[in-house]
C-alpha cells in the first residue's frame, strides 16, 4: 500500500487459533486505508503461515529480545501511517466501524492516544469478564492526571509523538500507561472511546494469570504508580470484587461468558481474585525488574499445552502443563494426531503389564502413535526445520547395551517407550524428544495418515522375520494366512498384498473384512488355515493360537505378533511333530520405521482414518476403541 493513513500493529506469539478472526474483522472494516504489520516473537504454531499472505509486513524477532514495548517499536519503525493502531492478536473487533472510531479522537491535535472498550468472550474467566465491564465502561472519557491509563490491546497513538517518545522497552508491561503518562504530563489528552469495541479472548492457565498480574505490578512499581502503601487497597479491592462477582454470578452474569456449573464457576471466581491479588502484591514487593533474557522469557512466554494425565487407575483429565524450552539436541514437537491403542486404555484401567510385570507408574500421559510438526529446536539439531511435518521413534534405545550392539535395539535393556515407560506421551499438545529420533515426513504423507506409521513399522518388522524363515525353509504353499483383521492385521495384509503375495484373512467379525475383500481373500472360517504355508497370528488370543497350531499343515511357519497372549495351556508337540516353526516379534527398529514412512502412502488405508475425536473428548475415543466400533480411533491433538 503506497500511502496508508493507519498502520495496524499486531504482536503475535502462537496465535493461530484466534488470529484469523482478527484478520477477517480487519478486512471487513469500512475504512480500508491501512496497512497491517505483524511482529512475531518466535511462534511455534502456524501463526506465521496464517499471517504471511494477509499482512502487508511480517516481521520476526527473537523470543529472547521480546518485551511488549520492543515489539511495538519494531512495528512502529516499519510503519508508514500517520496513526499507529495496536491491537492484540487474540481479539475480535466488533462492527465495521471499529477502526475509524478508534482513530477518530487522534484527529484532534491535542490528543496523543486513544483506547477502546474491551469485553469478554465465551472462554473468558468470570472475574476477568466482570473486570472488563468495570474498567471499560460505556461513557466516553478524557483522562486527567493522575489517572494514567491506556491499554494496547485496543489503542491508537499519533506516529509523530511515538517517534519523539517510543514505548518503554524495559518495562515488563504497562508500556501503554507509561506512554499515556508521558504525554499527559506534557499537556496532551488521552481519550477513552467506548464505541471502539473488541472482544478480548484470554485462554490463560492459572499460572499465566498469576504471572500477568505480577509483571504488571512490577511495571507499576518501576513507574512509581504503586508501592507497598497500596497493598492493603489491593487486598481489600479484590476481596470486595469477589463478593460483587458472586452477586453478579447469581443475578446478572456477563452475557458473553459461557456459563459453567454454579460451584465450578464460584471456585473459578475465587481462584481468579486470589491469583490476581497474589500476583499484584508479589510484584509490588519484588525487587526484580524482569530485565534478563531468561527471566523475561519465563514471564512473557510461560507456555502451557493441553495434556491428558492419568493420575491413577480410573482417573484421567485434560490439564494445562507448562512447556519447557528444548535443550541442545532436543526438538519440541507440536503433536498433530495421536492414535488410541489398547495400551492407553489398559493404563487407565490399571490392568497394563510391561515385560510381564504389573504397571504402576503414575501419573502418566499416554500415547505411543502420533504425528507432529516441529515447533522449536535446541542447538545442534541440523536435519529439521520449524514447521516441518515429522514422525518420531517412540522407542528410545540406549545404543550401548548388549542387545543394542547385537542389532536388537527393540530389546534394549534400558528401553524408554514414549507413553509407556516415559512420563510424557503423545496425548499432549507439545512433546520434547531427542532430535535423532525425529524424522521428516515426505510431502505426500498426510499428518493424519502418519499416525499409522508406528504400527506399520511393527508389521514390517514382523514380516521381515517370517520372510527370513521362508527363504531358508520354502513352503509348498505361497499363501499367507492372517488371523485377525484389526488394524495391525489390516496393515500386515495390505503390505503382503502390495508385495505381490496371496493373502487369506480370517476374522469372526465380518465387518472388519469388508474393506479388505476387494484386495485379498477374506473369510470367517478358520479351516482355511490348512491351505496356508505361513500364518500370522495378530489377535493375541491364546485359544486362537492353539487353533492355529492344530489346524495348520506340516511345515507351516507361524508368526506371533499379537499381544498380550495371556497364560493358556496347550501341547507344543504339534509344533515339533509336524515340523512347524513358531516365531515371535515385538516392536521395530529405525530401518523398519524408515521403510514404513516410504510405504504408508502406497497402501489403501483411508478406511482406517474415519473415527476422529478432539483431545478433550478422549474418553469417548477410548469407548469407541473398547467397543470395537472403530478400526482405528484417532485424537486430533492440535
Amino acid at each position: 500500500m503506497a500511502h496508508p493513513e493507519i498502520s495496524v500493529i499486531i504482536r503475535t506469539y502462537n496465535e493461530e487459533k484466534y488470529l484469523p478472526l482478527l484478520l477477517e474483522a480487519l478486512s471487513n472494516q469500512e475504512r480500508q486505508n491501512f496497512e497491517t504489520i505483524i511482529v512475531d516473537s518466535g511462534s511455534t504454531d502456524n501463526t506465521c503461515k496464517i499471517a504471511a499472505p494477509r499482512a502487508h509486513k511480517l516481521i520476526e524477532i527473537k523470543k529472547h529480545d521480546f518485551t511488549f514495548g520492543y515489539a511495538l517499536n519494531v512495528g512502529g519503525a516499519a510503519a508508514s501511517g500517520k496513526y499507529l493502531v495496536m491491537v492484540s492478536a487474540h481479539t475480535k473487533p466488533v462492527g465495521r466501524d471499529w477502526l475509524e472510531r478508534l482513530v477518530a479522537p487522534l484527529r484532534s491535535e491535542s490528543v496523543a492516544m486513544s483506547y477502546g472498550r474491551q469485553i469478554g468472550w465465551e472462554t473468558s474467566k468470570f472475574g476477568e469478564a466482570t473486570d472488563f465491564y468495570r474498567v471499560f465502561h460505556t461513557r466516553k472519557e478524557d483522562l486527567k492526571p493522575p489517572h494514567f491509563f491506556a491499554n494496547n490491546a485496543n489503542s491508537a497513538v499519533r506516529r509523530d509523538l511515538w517517534q519523539d517518545h517510543p514505548f518503554d522497552e524495559e518495562l515488563p508491561g504497562l508500556e501503554d500507561a507509561e506512554f499515556a503518562k508521558y504525554w499527559m504530563e506534557r499537556g496532551y489528552r488521552v481519550v477513552y472511546e467506548p464505541e471502539a469495541i473488541i472482544h478480548h479472548i484470554h485462554e490463560e492457565s492459572w499460572p499465566q494469570v498469576h504471572r500477568r498480574y505480577f509483571r504488571e505490578a512490577v511495571a507499576a512499581r518501576v513507574m512509581g504508580l504503586s508501592g507497598k502503601a497500596h497493598i492493603p487497597n489491593v487486598v481489600s479491592r479484590e476481596s470486595y470484587w469477589f463478593f460483587k462477582d458472586v452477586i453478579c454470578q447469581i443475578f446478572n452474569p456477563p452475557k458473553e461468558v459461557r456459563r459453567r456449573a454454579w460451584f465450578t464457576e464460584l471456585k473459578e471466581i475465587a481462584r481468579f481474585r486470589y491469583l490476581k491479588a497474589l500476583g499484584t502484591v508479589q510484584g509490588i514487593l519484588s525487587s526484580e525488574e524482569i530485565k534478563s533474557q531468561n527471566i523475561r522469557q519465563f514471564y512473557f512466554f510461560d507456555k502451557t499445552g493441553k495434556t491428558v494425565i492419568i493420575a491413577e487407575p480410573g482417573l484421567a483429565s485434560v490439564e494445562d502443563v507448562e512447556v519447557r524450552t528444548p535443550k541442545p539436541g532436543e526438538v519440541l514437537l507440536r503433536v498433530a494426531y495421536a492414535g488410541v491403542s489398547s495400551t492407553d486404555i489398559e493404563m487407565f484401567d490399571g490392568t497394563f503389564e510391561y515385560n510381564g510385570q504389573h504397571y504402576d507408574c503414575y501419573p502418566k500421559t499416554p500415547g505411543r502413535e502420533f504425528s507432529a510438526t516441529v515447533a522449536a529446536m535446541g542447538q545442534n539439531v541440523k536435519h529439521l526445520a520449524v514447521g516441518e511435518p515429522v514422525i518420531a521413534e517412540n522407542l528410545q534405545q540406549c545404543g550401548e547395551c548388549a542387545q543394542c550392539i547385537d542389532g536388537h535395539s527393540n530389546l534394549c535393556a534400558k528401553l524408554n517407550d514414549i507413553g509407556v515407560t516415559s512420563e510424557q506421551g503423545a496425548y499432549s499438545e507439545y512433546l520434547i524428544l531427542p532430535g535423532h529420533q525425529v524424522h521428516k515426513l515426505p510431502d505426500n504423507v498426510d499428518l493424519k495418515l502418519a499416525t499409522l506409521i508406528e504400527p506399520l513399522a511393527v508389521a514390517i518388522k514382523g514380516l521381515s522375520k517370517i520372510e527370513n524363515i521362508r527363504v531358508n525353509n520354502p513352503s509348498s504353499s505361497d499363501v499367507f494366512g492372517v488371523y485377525g483383521a484389526g488394524l495391525l492385521g489390516q496393515l500386515i495384509s495390505l503390505t503382503l498384498q502390495h508385495r505381490g503375495h496371496k493373502v487369506q484373512v480370517i476374522d469372526k467379525n465380518t465387518s472388519r473384512l469388508k474393506p479388505l475383500s476387494p484386495l485379498v481373500t477374506t473369510t470367517d472360517d478358520p479351516d482355511i488355515l490348512i491351505s496356508c504355508g505361513t500364518v500370522i497370528e495378530v489377535t493375541g488370543d491364546g485359544e486362537v493360537l492353539e487353533k492355529i497350531i492344530r489346524k495348520t499343515k506340516p511345515g507351516c511357519s507361524i508368526l506371533l505378533i499379537g499381544l498380550p497372549y495371556a497364560r493358556h495351556s496347550f501341547s507344543i508337540s504339534n509344533v515339533m511333530m509336524f515340523d512347524k516353526t513358531l516365531v515371535g516379534s515385538v516392536g521395530y527398529d529405525r530401518s523398519h520405521l524408515m521403510e514404513a514412512i516410504e510405504l504408508i502412502s502406497k497402501l489403501p488405508l483411508e478406511h482406517c482414518l474415519e473415527h476422529e475425536f478432539e483431545l478433550q473428548d478422549f474418553k469417548n475415543a477410548w469407548q469407541a476403541h473398547r467397543t470395537g466400533t472403530a478400526l482405528k480411533t484417532i485424537l486430533r491433538v492440535s
